[in-house]
């Protein structure tokens, strides 16, 4: 009942403008840092492992501001779920779409990190291409439904749960559909290794390399950022990797965070600083959460 309060909630939320979404979206992240004690000690330990030569003092400034953009993109995504296709697509400036239209139809991997901005990018993939992507189901049977009604209410996209496995989403690719894929979370290692990631071991998935091969995908990397303000989101799509993969698979997802770090290095206070990024530790290694 509370999640559908909840959800009733974010509806009414909708109908107002987005310069007042984005002063609640804001408001609330600036509270939600205040009372959510156990993610403020994730994102803390996250930020002193990957910048531990950066003050307390600017690493405690940007987690409050992470936790700002954060709420930013749970309240705008309100956005997404109801408003029309016109309307979020005046709210996004694309950068590098020839980048894009130069895949369509071909097998592609769009590489979407966990930016907050990230479903901003997604949906307007959406609204140009049919594309597949796998999900996690959630603890609220309810929750879970909307979230795929909502991920899927442009064109014809085709959801799938990690449980399916990748086989449909190898078929949806060899069709031509895009895999919009964000592998950058801690998922363990029984499909991964330990990839650095700004220096410290990460369990990493090594499957963007082994999808690419197995399909002949190019990586098309896309970034979504917010700005501030009333101004929208700038959606970049950067040139397909070349000479990726390698046959390296190691090589490869090192390359992946790499590139990953570099967009963060540009806009710290927006990637997902309160996921367990680092819970799954080498074998004897002291566990930091």
């Amino acid at each position: 009942m509370l999640v559908k309060l909840g959800i009733f909630i974010l509806w009414l939320l909708h109908f107002l403008p987005f310069r007042v979404l984005v002063w609640i979206g804001t408001t609330l992240g600036s509270l939600l840092y205040l009372i959510a004690a156990e993610r403020r000690k994730v994102g803390a330990i996250n930020l002193k492992l990957c910048f531990p030569d950066m003050s307390d003092e600017a690493r405690t400034k940007l987690l409050r501001a992470h936790f700002r953009m954060f709420a930013r993109g749970l309240i705008e995504r309100t956005i997404l779920w109801w408003s029309s296709a016109e309307y979020i697509s005046s709210l996004i400036r694309v950068e590098g779409v020839e980048h894009f239209e130069s895949l369509l139809g071909k097998p592609s991997i769009m590489l979407t990190p966990h930016f907050v901005g990230m479903d901003v990018g997604g949906q307007w993939i959406a609204q140009h291409t049919d594309t597949v992507c796998m999900y996690a189901n959630q603890k609220n049977v309810y929750l879970t439904e909307l979230l795929l009604k909502k991920r899927a209410r442009f064109r014809n996209q085709r959801l799938y749960s990690r449980q399916q496995g990748l086989r449909p989403i190898l078929k949806g690719m060899r069709a031509g559909m895009p895999f919009i894929y964000p592998p950058d979370q801690d998922q363990g290692v029984k499909d991964g290794a330990f990839i650095p990631f700004f220096g410290v071991a990460a369990a990493t998935m090594t499957s963007v390399p082994r999808i690419a091969q197995m399909t002949g995908a190019k990586v098309l990397p896309c970034i979504t950022r917010l700005l501030p303000g009333s101004a929208g989101y700038v959606l970049t799509f950067y040139p397909a990797w070349e000479n990726y993969p390698s046959g390296d698979d190691i090589a490869d997802t090192r390359r992946m965070n790499e590139f990953i770090e570099q967009r963060i290095l540009e806009m710290p206070e927006q990637y997902f600083w309160l996921h367990k990024r680092f819970k799954t530790r080498p074998s004897g290694e002291k566990k930091f959460y």
